[in-house]
């Protein structure tokens, strides 16, 4: 039962409700160092006491319910996870953060925070600044001060509330006890704007979802509370300009690794020691995958756990799966339970099989230890991948344009692979430049291409990787023969007919593949088509692709003359193996459970 009282005082909640056990106030102030007063929704038990919190930090507008701001995404998750809505009339339900009807009653104080310049909090939009991290701080600070808080402030959320975790862990701040990263990068150049170097238009197309403060009536109201989501304020659309960053621009003008792109999202992993769970998607490859395994790799927190799964962005992380998951960890180390979380893996993956089905494999550490680093080297002679290198160098080409190589190789028993993939290329371009789009494809005997559900695409292939030649040159102290990490800080032309080594980093990948099915390797200058589709697929956001194309790598603006010249991009490529050019995909081998 819905009880209300008015509660506007200019320093305190603008409302607070009562619904059954649940106490919610909106729109509570949080005033920062610089005088800028953010503002939260906090969910709560309604019985006296001092509780954990979950709090999350955005700039969706935390008045805007999920099935507002993405019904598409909304629909599939709870027509194909109907458990989500189980004890849950998905009201208070908001995008990527956890829904409070799922965790008040058991004992968790949920905060909601709009980011600087998003929803209700006022001031300039600067997304992953090292002012919106300092705000997160003060945020979590502000939480642990309450009187129904018991100090101990866990951070949860999907993708931006992911990422942004990452950036505030390693800032330190006191009362932060524990951070569950899901699908969150972890390096704004890597991992979201440069895929190996070469430009990604995600950004342009994402800002737009983003609640600016000020969009008046544009922006909807509360269907609770009946405020504006984005502020009492409306402002012009120059206004708007002029009141947050020009993200796409900066991006663009930003092709290295440069401070630009450390100062937004490259945390120092050293200084991040509180317990983390990181789960991410084998699907979501063109933004958050690599964030979660590196992350997990290089965090130095002796509390860490690494969990891998399928279906879309969304989807597990409200599912009783990842429910269940959340809770055992958040309650192990917020609330002192005996949930069963030491005795969880940390490694525990949900490996994908080709005929759909999903098995679940765990390891002490990431790699698998017991992985078999496989070579299969290409022979551009019959366009084969072969377990032993081939006899004689040969070489083939293709237009970069337009154009492909593929190499295959058939399963001659049950194979498993689950890690980071890799490449070693010798290249040849006819220009000064080259960029290689990497795609390991799966088909069945009879010539069915095996595809994903993906994070936000219905069809995606097993891996991916990119590199632009120029930016070939490594970062030995990083790399590893499995995961080649490029400087990205310098830009080296090649010689129109000299042959170049090239390692390319494949993102991680699980499949299970019977015998008698196909695995190939495309060398691409373009990205990946999937060419099983009749229709327009729609992206599990709400965003409609382009015919055919995967969500994530439709992005890359194939046709900018700005960074991508037609003269310099859509030149030939000549592929060079055998002898002294063994090219090869290095895989992950594990033996089948």
């Amino acid at each position: 039962m819905l009880q209300t009282a008015d509660n506007s005082a200019a320093h305190g909640p603008f409302r607070i409700d009562s619904v059954d056990d649940m106490t919610i106030e909106w729109d509570v102030p949080i005033p920062v160092d610089d005088g800028v007063v953010l503002r939260a929704d906090v969910f709560r038990p309604s019985a006296p006491g001092a509780y954990p919190v979950i709090l999350s930090c955005g700039p969706y507008g935390k008045g805007r319910p999920f099935q507002e701001l993405m019904p598409p995404a909304w629909h599939k998750m709870t027509t194909d996870h109907p458990d989500i809505l189980e004890g849950s009339s998905g009201r208070y339900q908001n995008f990527e953060v956890v829904d409070p009807e799922k965790w008040v009653p058991d004992g968790y104080v949920c905060v909601r925070v709009d980011s600087r310049g998003t929803g209700r909090s006022p001031g300039y939009l600067d997304p992953f600044s090292a002012r919106e991290t300092r705000d997160l701080c003060e945020s979590i600070g502000w939480a642990a001060e309450q009187p129904w808080s018991n100090g101990r402030i866990g951070l949860n959320g999907i993708s931006y509330l992911a990422m942004n975790q990452w950036q505030v862990a390693a800032a330190q701040p006191p009362h932060l006890a524990a951070i569950c990263v899901w699908e969150g990068a972890g390096d704004s150049y890597r991992d979201a704007s440069y895929h190996g170097g070469i430009l990604t238009t995600f950004v342009d197309r994402w800002y737009g979802l983003i609640g600016q403060y000020g969009k008046g009536e544009a922006g909807g109201r509360n269907p609770h509370t009946g405020q504006l989501v984005c502020g009492d304020e409306t402002f012009t659309d120059d206004e708007l300009s002029q009141r947050r960053s020009d993200f796409g621009r900066q991006i663009r003008e930003h092709p290295l690794h440069d401070e630009f792109h450390r100062a937004r999202l490259f945390p120092d992993w050293t200084r991040i020691q509180v317990p983390v769970l990181s789960a991410g998607n084998w699907g979501g490859i063109g933004l958050h995958l690599r964030g979660n395994t590196r992350g997990f790799q290089q965090v130095a927190s002796a509390d860490k756990w690494l969990t891998m799964h399928e279906d879309t962005h969304f989807s597990l992380f409200y599912a009783e799966y990842g429910l269940s998951l959340q809770k055992r960890f958040f309650g192990h180390f917020l609330k002192d339970e005996d949930t069963g979380w030491n005795k969880q893996p940390r490694v525990e993956l949900r490996t994908r099989h080709a005929d759909g089905r999903v098995g679940l494999r765990s390891a002490a550490q990431w790699p698998l230890p017991e992985t078999d680093w496989t070579r299969l080297y290409l022979d551009a002679s019959d366009c084969s991948l072969r377990t032993q290198a081939p006899p004689g160098q040969a070489q083939d080409s293709y237009d970069a344009g337009a154009g492909a190589l593929s190499f295959s190789y058939v399963c001659p028993r049950d194979i498993e692979i689950a890690g980071p993939v890799a490449a070693k290329l010798y290249v040849e371009s006819f220009t000064t430049d080259a960029d290689l789009f990497l795609v390991v494809r799966a088909f069945s005997p009879d010539g069915t291409e095996v595809v994903f559900q993906g994070a936000n695409d219905p069809h995606v292939p097993v891996a991916q990787g990119w590199l632009r030649a120029s930016h070939r040159a490594l970062d030995e102290d990083q790399s590893r023969p499995y995961l080649p990490v490029h400087r990205h800080d310098r830009v080296e032309p090649l010689t129109p007919g000299a042959v170049y080594e090239v390692d390319v980093e494949i993102l991680p990948t699980s499949l299970v593949l019977p015998a008698g099915y196909r695995l190939t390797l495309d060398v691409r200058g373009t990205d990946y088509l999937y060419a099983g589709a009749d229709d327009l697929p729609t992206a599990v956001n709400g965003v409609r692709s382009a015919p055919h194309r995967s969500f994530a790598q439709y992005t890359f603006p194939h046709d900018d003359p700005a960074h991508r010249p037609a003269d310099v991009y859509n030149g030939t490529v000549r592929l060079h193996t055998g002898g002294e050019y063994n090219s090869y995909l290095l895989l992950p081998i594990v033996e089948s459970a």
